[in-house]
């Protein structure tokens, strides 16, 4: 799609006409005014009008929600935007977001937009490279319960998850500098917790740290962090936006993975009516910014995304539709040992197993609540029913008992 970047929208409306509203969006978001130009004037502007290319009707009694909607497609002429991803969002949904009942459901990127862009840093391969583990899915622990704890407490209960074999361990997102564990020295002793269990495990470990701090900092706060040690980084995009996403990956400095929170995330997509749609906004757009891993709500656990949108927002983050490297996928919230075979039956290989309490809350303690993470997974990929693989180890076997299996 050369010249142009394409927007797809669903417009709810009883009595609207969507051809002569599409027409109207083209226009408006464009050139502002075009039936009243001057014909001279047409000549000139006519490379920078929208273009419509489709209006698709459905009428209320075959919409699922029982409403009358159109799908609309909109071709943007590159020359009105620079090249970065709030000038698209501006031009394309802008002040349209306020105008009724209208969802951003999809965009595509002109090959020129898309050059702008070079993506993860690692994605998938990349990171897996680093921990040096191929052939199975990952595991993710979260730090719970860090607000006001010190150092030698958030050592101890990181040094705790290390021991269970996962292979990244992220801060929790309300993790922010502090005066009881300010950012190096959160870095320096949880490298440190990391560097002591890879001596029990053999296991390679990436701690993503929290990164805060005020917007025009954020690439100074990211290499201070990685000077003291730091292989991995946390960020909430949302609240700081895709751009500076952007600015992260690209600098050669800041050369670990980055893993994006979905913080804010829900004050945009979940509504059928209005905002973004969740594949676009924690899928294509994350993983065009450069986040190497993407976390969202699973269709499964405590915080739950609609199993449709779930797998959508996959193939966005592992289709080769896009010239990037991919991103990798990671269902969060509520997850536990007994959820591992859904997750890999909807994601296979390619895919982090991320758990909070279905670790920190086992029965036999947290480093127990990973290894029975790791039971799940080992049990999964040798096509083994879980309950079996609990015979013979007393972990899986506890977690099996306090949170049951779905398969």
């Amino acid at each position: 799609m050369s010249g142009y970047c394409r927007a797809t929208y669903r417009c709810y409306d009883e009595k609207a006409d969507f051809g002569k509203k599409a027409q109207g969006i083209a226009v408006g978001l464009t050139v502002g005014s075009w039936t009243d130009l001057p014909e001279a004037r047409k000549a000139e502007m006519e490379k920078h009008l929208g273009k419509v290319v489709s209006v698709t009707e459905v009428p209320a009694a075959e919409s699922p929600t029982g409403e009358r909607y159109a799908d609309i497609v909109i071709d943007y002429p590159d020359i009105n935007f620079s090249r970065d991803i709030p000038a698209l969002l501006v031009t394309v949904f802008g002040k349209l977001s306020m105008d009724g009942r209208i969802k951003l459901i999809d965009l595509d990127f002109s090959e020129d937009f898309l050059s702008a862009f070079p993506g993860p840093k690692f994605g998938i391969e990349g990171v897996r490279k680093q921990l040096g583990v191929e052939n199975r899915p990952l595991l993710m622990s979260i730090f719970k319960s860090v607000i006001g704890h010190d150092l030698p407490n958030l050592r101890e209960q990181f040094f705790r998850q290390a021991l269970g074999g996962v292979d990244l361990i992220k801060d929790d997102e309300i993790l922010f500098e502090n005066p009881l564990t300010p950012l190096e020295k959160r870095v320096e002793a949880c490298m440190a917790a990391a560097a002591e269990a890879k001596r029990e495990t053999g296991q390679e470990l990436l701690y993503a740290v929290n990164l805060t701090g005020p917007t025009f900092k954020l690439a100074e706060n990211a290499k201070r962090a990685i000077r003291a040690g730091a292989n991995a980084l946390l960020f909430n995009v949302l609240a700081y936006g895709f751009d500076a996403l952007a600015e992260l990956a690209r600098d050669p400095e800041i050369h670990v993975p980055i893993a994006a929170h979905p913080a804010v995330s829900g004050a945009i997509y979940p509504s059928p009516h209005y905002g973004i749609a969740a594949p676009l906004l924690l899928g294509k757009l994350m993983r065009l910014a450069g986040a190497d891993l993407v976390l969202f709500p699973s269709p499964y656990g405590s915080v739950v995304m609609p199993k449709e949108e779930n797998m959508a927002l996959k193939d966005a983050l592992t289709s080769d539709g896009l010239p990037l490297r991919k991103s990798f996928p990671v269902p969060s919230a509520g997850i536990h040992p007994g959820l591992v075979p859904l997750i890999h039956r909807d994601f296979g290989l390619d895919v982090v197993v991320n758990a909070g309490g279905g670790i920190h809350g086992h029965p036999l303690g947290t480093a127990a609540g990973g290894r029975a993470f790791r039971q799940a997974i080992d049990a999964v990929l040798a096509g083994e029913p879980l309950r079996e693989a609990a015979k013979r180890h007393d972990e899986l076997r506890a977690a099996i008992e306090a949170w049951g299996i779905k398969e």
